[in-house]
């Protein structure tokens, strides 16, 4: 397997939950020097509803784990590495905090 590049941590949300979505990615941004992309109020690529994408170091990756379960304020974060085998990346090698979704895959097929 390849070393990950990075990780990707997206936060779920749905419309009402845009602003809490904010607050979360602003915390670990200013926390963990993670990037933080756009969010989308819709369904993008395998994700099933609105989210957010977070970029973090590996090196920042196991506190950002750490950190999560008790501050995602009720979000579901589904968390993956970047190894550049995207199918697996996205179903085999994924964490979730707070309950699953499923992922919208035949796009990697």
């Amino acid at each position: 397997m390849n070393e990950p590049a990075d990780f990707h941590v997206h936060l779920y949300f749905d419309e009402a939950e845009v602003d809490l979505a904010r607050a979360v990615a602003a915390e670990v941004a200013s926390c963990f020097g993670a990037s933080v992309g756009h969010f989308h109020t819709r369904p993008v690529g395998p994700h099933p509803r609105g989210s957010v994408q977070l970029t973090v170091a590996p090196e920042r990756f196991g506190a950002v784990a750490c950190w999560l379960p008790l501050h995602r304020r009720g979000l579901t974060v589904f968390a993956h590495p970047s190894t550049g085998d995207d199918r697996s990346d996205h179903t085999s090698h994924v964490i979730w905090f707070g309950p699953s979704e499923p992922l919208k895959t035949q796009m990697f097929e």
